[in-house]
This record gives C-alpha cells, sequence and structure tokens, in this order.
C-alpha cells in the first residue's frame, strides 16, 4: 500500500467536541509517534475547527507524513456546509503551496448521513431512524442529490485548491468518480459482510483510479468482531455521557456503558491487522485506521466504566492527570493494536 495510515481526530464536533483539548505540543508529539513508532506515512486529520485542521496538518507535513485532510461539519445545509467547505479549502491550499505532494484534500465524509437535504430527517438519529432509511438507502435515491451537491462542491473547491481531491463515501453511495482523483471509502469489516468484503471493492478498483480506504477499525470488547463492533454507535450510554459533561451535574455522573462487557484487546488487534491484510491483497492505495485517540472514552479498571471498550483507538486514553508509561508525556497507553499495526506496516 502507498499510504499506511491512521485517522487523527483534531476535534470532530457532533453532540459535543470529541477533543475538548487541543494542545498543539501534544498534538506534534502524538504525530512523530505515528510517524516513527506506528510505522505510518500517512495520516488522515480530521476535524471542525480550521485552525486547528491546519495546525495539526502543518506538524504532520513537517513530519514528513503523507496528509489526507478532512474538513467536517455535520448536521448543516447543503450550502452552509459548501460554504465551510470553501473556507477550508482556502486554507488548505496555502499548506498545498508549501508541500504540494503531500496533502490531498477530501470535500466531505459519508455526506448521505451527516448531511441535511439528501434524505430526510434533521439529524443523523432521525435520518437514520426514519422507517423508509433502508428502503430507501437500497434504492438508491440519495445517490442523485448526493451526486448534485458533490459536482457543487468539487467545481467550488477546485477554485481555490489546486492539489487531489477526493470524497470519504459509504460503501452503498454510488459516487460520481469521475469528479475526483482519489477514489475514497468507508468500508469496515463488519460481521455481516466479512465474506464479501474484498469483493464489495472491485467496482471502485473497476475505475482504474486510485482507491483509498478512509476508515476503518474494530472496538475493543469481546465479540465485538461477531456484533456489530466495527459500525453504529456503540455501546456507551450516551445520556451518561451527556449528562457528565455538563457543568456541575456532570461531577456527579460517571459514564458508563450499556451493559456488561468483557475487553478483549487481542481480538482487535487481530480484526485491524486482518482487515489490512485483505485490503493489501485487494490491491488498494491505501488505508486510514479509525482511530489513533479518543479523548473521551476512558479507559476504566471497573468493566462498567471502561469506556475504552467503546473505542476504535489504537491507544487507551487514561483518566484526567494520570500519564502513560510507555510515552510518560501522554495521556495515554499503547494497546495491543497499537504494536501489531507497527509490525504490519513496518513489513511493508
Amino acid at each position: 500500500m502507498k499510504y499506511k495510515g491512521v485517522s487523527y481526530d483534531a476535534g470532530r464536533v457532533m453532540w459535543g467536541n470529541w477533543r475538548p483539548v487541543f494542545d498543539a505540543s501534544v498534538v506534534g508529539r502524538e504525530l512523530e509517534i505515528i510517524k516513527n513508532d506506528l510505522r505510518c506515512n500517512a495520516v488522515r486529520i480530521c476535524g471542525l475547527d480550521i485552525g486547528r485542521l491546519t495546525v495539526a496538518a502543518e506538524l504532520a507535513l513537517k513530519h514528513g507524513l503523507q496528509v489526507l485532510l478532512s474538513p467536517e461539519i455535520w448536521e448543516k445545509s447543503p450550502q452552509k456546509t459548501l460554504d465551510y467547505i470553501i473556507r477550508a479549502s482556502r486554507a488548505a491550499e496555502v499548506l498545498r503551496q508549501r508541500w504540494p505532494e503531500q496533502l490531498m484534500l477530501s470535500v466531505g465524509s459519508e455526506l448521505t448521513l451527516f448531511m441535511q437535504g439528501i434524505i430526510e430527517g434533521r439529524n443523523i438519529a432521525k435520518r437514520m431512524g426514519h422507517p423508509s432509511f433502508w428502503e430507501n438507502a437500497k434504492a438508491g435515491t440519495h445517490n442523485k442529490p448526493l451526486n448534485a451537491f458533490l459536482a457543487r462542491a468539487n467545481g467550488a473547491v477546485r477554485k481555490v485548491f489546486h492539489g487531489r481531491v477526493t470524497y470519504a463515501s459509504l460503501i452503498w453511495e454510488a459516487v460520481d468518480w469521475s469528479l475526483f482523483d482519489v477514489i475514497g471509502v468507508d468500508h469496515y469489516r463488519d460481521a455481516r459482510i466479512k465474506d464479501r468484503y474484498s469483493e464489495m471493492l472491485e467496482p471502485l478498483l473497476a475505475h482504474g483510479k486510485p482507491v483509498v480506504i478512509t476508515e476503518f477499525g474494530m472496538r475493543s470488547y469481546k465479540g465485538a468482531e461477531s456484533s456489530g463492533g466495527a459500525m453504529g454507535f456503540g455501546i456507551a450510554d450516551f445520556k451518561s455521557l451527556f449528562l457528565h459533561q455538563l457543568p456541575v451535574v456532570g461531577r456527579f455522573v460517571r459514564p458508563r456503558l450499556r451493559g456488561d462487557y468483557t475487553r478483549d484487546e487481542a481480538m482487535q488487534a487481530r480484526e485491524v491487522v486482518e482487515t489490512l491484510g485483505v485490503l493489501d491483497a485487494a490491491g488498494v492505495d491505501g488505508a486510514f485506521i479509525m482511530t489513533f485517540v479518543e479523548p473521551l472514552n476512558v479507559y476504566n479498571k471497573d468493566p462498567r466504566h471502561d469506556l475504552d471498550m467503546n473505542s476504535f483507538a489504537l491507544v487507551k486514553s487514561l483518566a484526567a492527570g494520570r500519564h502513560g508509561t510507555t510515552y510518560p508525556g501522554m495521556t495515554w497507553e499503547p494497546k495491543e493494536s497499537f504494536r501489531a499495526v507497527a509490525d504490519f506496516y513496518a513489513g511493508r
């Protein structure tokens, strides 16, 4: 694979900021670890705030990493989404002029789900919960409005950004790939499609353009590989997560999981590396593992409160104020998947 990558969240925002604290010195150190210890040569940087995105991207570029910059604004109208993408593209062009061979830009991700106006519903929960959601998805009614928006976005972006452009699609979005330089797809190896996971990529590979898996991964609890742990909203109790983030009240609410689960780092490591092997054999140009770190999904010895089991991250985040031993300056410890991915990438 040309791009041996991992996703890096600079602050995606839905129901709150997924990276509440953004410290450039920490970000720089994490990107250095991604390059030298995780053995990546590429990173997909995701988030909402354009300032954060450009800081993280510049640090990654200085480390010599290939960067897929993925500005993401969710739950907005097509026009507001487009205006945001154009602003982000202008900022990306400044970086591209300094590192013309290292930077690629995504005009969005999974917009059928995350942008208003393609399918019915004011937010993702309403859209996916609509009785006709899967029926319409199978019928492909979303593809015409999606491609109309992507055509507008592509045309606008190319006026201000002069590098390679892609889009991070859902596997069931029939994108007009003639618009883009690179085909991007978020493709999780869910148990329901495991036997045809590679086969599903064949129509994309047939275009003759580079194909990059922009997102895939696995959670860290026993049975996740056969119970939807590669997709969906996971096993966290969202009410407790929401209440925990509120002022005053949050001090009295401990975030927890929805049920009893057992930690299984070995399974996560095995599934991620097996998927990398399948993708490599399929002939894709690159893959970005979801994800390096998830600060809100904190590890806890008590399995009822071990939010890291709900995490796709290759490292487990520690409680506030605690630092790891492997990297003393970091507030996380590598998981088994970190070491497994590093070994896989080192061998390629």
